[in-house]
């Protein structure tokens, strides 16, 4: 069961994209990264993913300064964890490695689903 108020933030996230989403989005969606279907803003429970794969069980978080903080670093660990029990491997990646280097953040992204997805 997914509470209501996920599904508005991820309508909010969705319309309040950073720039690094944005490239990102554009790389991922209708299956341009090797056929994988990736869903943007994506409630996962009480979790909402950046980028989700289905067929590969992947989370592909992107972060900026806020996850250096203390307390944004406890959560991150915590649901982390909680997508982890789920089966879900979660790959996170900097604004800022995501906008500078974007190939290298696509072929990690392709590595890592093509084990999820022959280990499924």
């Amino acid at each position: 069961m997914i509470p209501a108020y996920v599904f508005e933030l991820c309508r909010k996230f969705r319309k309040e994209s950073t720039t690094a989403e944005k490239l990102l989005w554009k790389c991922l969606r209708n299956r341009h990264l090797s056929e994988l279907k990736f869903r943007r803003q994506h409630p996962l429970g009480r979790y909402i993913a950046d980028f989700y794969c289905v067929e590969a069980g992947l989370v592909v978080e992107l972060e900026g300064k806020v996850h250096n903080q203390a307390e944004q670093r406890e959560y991150d660990k915590i649901r982390k964890e909680e997508l982890a029990g789920r089966g879900l491997r979660v790959m996170k990646f900097d604004n800022e490695e995501v906008l500078k280097r974007t190939e290298r953040v696509l072929a990690k992204i392709v590595a890592v689903a093509a084990k999820r997805h022959l280990t499924l």
